[in-house]
């Protein structure tokens, strides 16, 4: 059998970089040999596209706080409109050999919010995960909530401010209607990127402050008091949803540090503690969310479960991580998809909807 070639986008501009080049590790690391054959392109912060060596591409690859792309000398480019060798040498513009599909595991901006995605689709390659729409509209938590809110689903209440509007906030009003403590958040990060979890007046203005280094709107929200679980999602028309698995922080709130880089920042319950109708319900709402955000191929829907039995959805995760201590694969795997098979299911679900839209006109003339 012939093998797919695979190209694997890694690390990336933005504040998930390192995330990024973890999961690609990961990835790489479980791939089925058999019927893969990979090509490496790590994105450096500064933009440019390195094609690297399966042998040397990463420096400290098992040291979370301190692992880099190790950047080549062949930078590659990306040619739109090509029906072949969309990527090309930049030193002498000769083209790479033919890549069959994508797996963009580039996390949070330019990577999980439809950039990426669109220039792929332009590039006329398959790429896992959803399609340019499905991305931008999850990685926007004020938009991706509004949507969901008009479908019926529960989202936490919150405010949402521009950047031109930050000095006009007034503590005491926000306070007054979203309850403290409250959560202070980058409209379009993820990864807990930004996050800060406020008592205070005088940590709601350092928390806005901070979030606003990484976006140009900040959504404030209300503490919903609950548990953390999350439920992954697989599928294109027809997507199917995971067993239930639960977030159990050893901090105040899961930050960035206890997803990625302290293993014992946080304990996972998989499957969570659950019974059977609290299952279906999460199940249930999850692909809910993931049609209504019209995702593909992956997502993971977070929520908050009140003691009053009440489901909130937090975030749906367009491009989770994959990294070793992540939910995503965690939660396949304790529902009978090892890690290997997941990975060549999301190759086969992107294949098959570029197929799917290879097949529309692109003409009202026959």
């Amino acid at each position: 059998m012939k093998k797919k070639k695979v190209g694997i986008i890694f690390g990336g501009k933005s504040a998930e970089h390192e995330v990024s080049l973890q999961s690609a590790k990961n990835i790489v690391d479980a791939i089925d040999k058999d019927k893969y054959e990979v090509t490496l392109i790590g994105i450096a912060k500064d933009g440019k596209w390195h094609l690297n060596d399966q042998s040397s591409y990463l420096l400290n690859a098992e040291n979370p706080r301190l692992i880099s792309l190790n950047k080549s000398n062949d930078n590659v480019a990306i040619v739109p409109g090509s029906a072949s060798n969309q990527l090309i040498h930049v030193e002498n513009a000769t083209s790479l050999e033919q890549l069959d599909v994508i797996f963009p595991i580039v996390h949070g901006t330019l990577g999980e919010d439809g950039s990426l995605q669109g220039m792929l689709r332009m590039a006329n390659l398959p790429f896992v995960g959803p399609s340019v729409l499905g991305s931008s509209i999850c990685m926007d938590k004020d938009i991706a909530k509004r949507l969901l809110h008009a479908a019926g689903i529960n989202v936490a209440k919150g405010i949402v401010v521009k950047r031109s509007n930050k000095d006009k906030l007034s503590y005491k009003e926000i306070s007054e209607k979203l309850g403290v403590p409250m959560f202070v958040k980058p409209a379009n990060q993820g990864s807990s990127v930004g996050v800060s979890k406020v008592k205070t007046e005088e940590e709601f203005r350092v928390a806005i402050e901070e979030a606003f280094q990484y976006d140009h709107k900040v959504v404030i929200e209300e503490n919903i008091v609950g548990r953390e679980i999350e439920c992954a999602v697989l599928g294109n028309d027809d997507p199917i949803a995971s067993i239930p698995g639960e977030v159990l922080p050893n901090t105040d709130f899961y930050s960035y540090e206890s997803k990625y880089i302290d293993e014992k920042g946080a304990e996972l319950a998989i499957p969570a503690e659950l019974s059977e109708e609290q299952v279906k319900k999460v199940q249930q709402v999850a692909i809910e969310a993931f049609k209504t955000l019209e995702c593909e191929g992956l997502a993971r829907v977070d929520f908050f479960l009140t003691n009053e039995n009440k489901l909130y959805v937090n975030e749906v995760n367009t491009l989770p991580g994959f990294t070793k201590i992540s939910m995503y694969p965690k939660l396949w795997e304790i529902s009978g998809i090892p890690y290997t098979e997941l990975i060549s299911k999301l190759i086969d679900l992107a294949v098959e909807r570029h197929q799917n839209d290879s097949n529309l006109k692109s003409t009202v003339w026959d």
